[in-house]
C-alpha cells in the first residue's frame, strides 16, 4: 500500500531535497554546471509566488543572457508562477512557469510582471474606493510609477504605468514639496522679493505637489487602483467645458447634470474628451492662491453651473459663486431633469458641512438651481 504523507513530512522532504541540491551544486562547481543546477532548484522546491503580466506583450526567454531564445509570448493579464529571481547586469529577472499547455518555464524581466502580493494590495485599495464617484478622468503624459500611497518611497511602488494610460480619478491629496534647505532659502528670498514687486500672494504650485488616487480598467492595468504623482497627469476635461478653464482658475472636477443618448463610456482606448456632446454641467474650480485653514487646503474655491441651449447651441451660466471653499467628492443625486449635487463647503466658522444644490428646469425648459441660503448664485 502506498504511504500517505502528512503535511509535516512533505515539508521536511522538500527541505531535504533543497539541501541536497545545494550540496550537489557545490560539488559540481568545478564542472561549470552551476548555472543549470540553480535553474532547476526552484522547480524542485515549488512556486515562491504568483505574478501577472502588466504590459501588452512580453517574451519568456530561455535565459536572462543577452543572447537567448524566445520561448513564449505572454500578454497583459496572463498569470505566471514565479519560481526564482536573478539580478543580471543591474536588471532583475524572474524565472517563471506559464500556464500554457506545455507549462513553459523560462525567464522574464521583473518590470513586466506584478507579484501577487502587490496585486492584492492594489485590489485592497480598489475595494476601499469602489463606491466612490469618479471626480475626473486623466491620462499620463509620461511613464509613471503607480504607488500604494501618495509619497515617493522605495517600498510603496506597485509598478511603472505606461505613457498614455487613462484612468478615473476618485480623490487627490496636496503634499508639501520636499525642497533642499539651501535651495529653499534661496527660492524663498526670490519669491518674497517677487511678491513684493507684484503684490502677489503665496501660490499652491510653489508649496505643494498633488497626488491622484486613481482607478484603472483591466485593459490598462491588472492592478486596479493606486496613486499617481500629479505632475505626470493631464486632466481629460470634456471639450465643451474646457474653454471655461483659465490660467488663474483651473477646473478640478466636473459632473454632468443631464442624460445624453449614446453617451461615450470611460475607456482606456479613447482619449480625453470622454463625452463630447455639449450639455449641462456642474464644475468645481481652484485658484492657485494659498487658502489653507489650519494647514488644510480646500480642493476648490469656486462653483460654476452651466446650462446648454440646444437651439442657440451655446452654454449659458446658471449659477456662479467664487467665494466658496470646500472638499471633494462632488456627488450627483437623482435622475432625468430632477437632480441635485452635494459638496462639502466651509461654513463661516470654518467647518466642513454637506451643502445641497437642487437642479430643475422651468416652464421654458431653462436650467435653474436652488442653492443653500448662505451660498448664493450669481451669473
Amino acid at each position: 500500500m502506498a504511504k500517505i504523507w502528512t503535511e509535516k513530512e512533505m515539508r521536511v522532504n522538500r527541505f531535504l531535497i533543497f539541501t541536497f541540491i545545494l550540496v550537489l551544486t557545490a560539488a559540481l562547481s568545478g564542472c561549470g554546471l552551476i548555472s543549470s543546477t540553480i535553474d532547476n532548484i526552484s522547480s524542485a522546491v515549488g512556486t515562491t509566488d504568483t505574478g501577472t503580466v502588466i504590459i501588452k506583450r512580453a517574451q519568456i526567454r530561455s535565459s536572462y543572457a543577452v543572447v537567448a531564445a524566445d520561448l513564449l509570448e505572454v500578454k497583459r493579464g496572463d498569470k505566471l508562477d514565479i519560481l526564482d529571481t536573478q539580478d543580471f547586469e543591474k536588471v532583475k529577472w524572474y524565472r517563471v512557469r506559464a500556464h500554457d499547455e506545455d507549462q513553459t518555464e523560462g525567464w522574464i524581466e521583473s518590470q513586466n510582471v506584478i507579484t501577487g502580493e502587490l496585486l492584492d494590495k492594489s485590489k485592497k485599495i480598489a475595494d476601499e474606493i469602489k463606491d466612490m464617484q469618479p471626480q475626473a478622468t486623466g491620462q499620463l503624459r509620461a511613464v509613471s510609477n503607480l504607488r500604494l500611497s501618495p509619497e515617493q518611497r522605495d517600498d510603496n511602488l506597485i509598478y511603472k504605468l505606461e505613457n498614455g494610460a487613462t484612468f478615473q480619478i476618485v480623490s487627490w491629496k496636496y503634499v508639501p514639496k520636499v525642497i533642499d534647505p539651501n535651495e529653499a532659502n534661496k527660492k524663498k528670498n526670490e519669491d518674497v522679493e517677487s511678491a513684493k514687486e507684484a503684490n502677489k500672494p503665496d501660490e499652491m504650485d510653489d508649496k505643494y505637489d498633488i497626488w491622484y488616487q486613481v482607478r484603472l480598467t483591466p485593459d490598462v492595468s491588472p492592478a486596479p487602483a493606486g496613486w499617481l504623482f500629479g505632475r505626470q497627469v493631464g486632466l481629460e476635461i470634456p471639450t465643451d467645458i474646457s474653454i471655461y478653464q483659465k490660467e488663474s482658475n483651473k477646473i478640478v472636477t466636473w459632473q454632468r447634470l443631464d442624460s445624453v443618448e449614446n453617451e461615450e463610456k470611460f475607456s482606456s482606448k479613447d482619449s480625453a474628451s470622454k463625452i463630447s456632446t455639449p450639455g449641462n454641467w456642474v464644475i468645481l474650480m481652484r485658484s492657485n492662491e494659498i487658502k489653507s485653514q489650519n494647514g488644510d487646503e480646500p480642493d476648490f474655491d469656486s462653483i460654476l453651473v452651466l446650462g446648454y441651449d440646444k437651439y442657440d447651441q451655446q452654454h449659458y451660466k446658471v449659477c456662479r459663486n467664487e467665494d466658496v471653499q470646500g472638499k471633494i467628492p462632488l456627488k450627483i443625486e437623482g435622475t432625468g431633469d430632477n437632480k441635485s449635487f452635494i459638496i462639502k463647503a466651509r461654513t463661516a466658522s470654518g467647518q466642513l458641512e454637506d451643502r445641497k444644490f437642487t437642479v430643475f428646469k422651468d416652464a421654458k425648459g431653462h436650467l435653474k438651481v436652488t442653492p443653500p441660503a448662505d451660498i448664493p448664485c450669481n451669473k
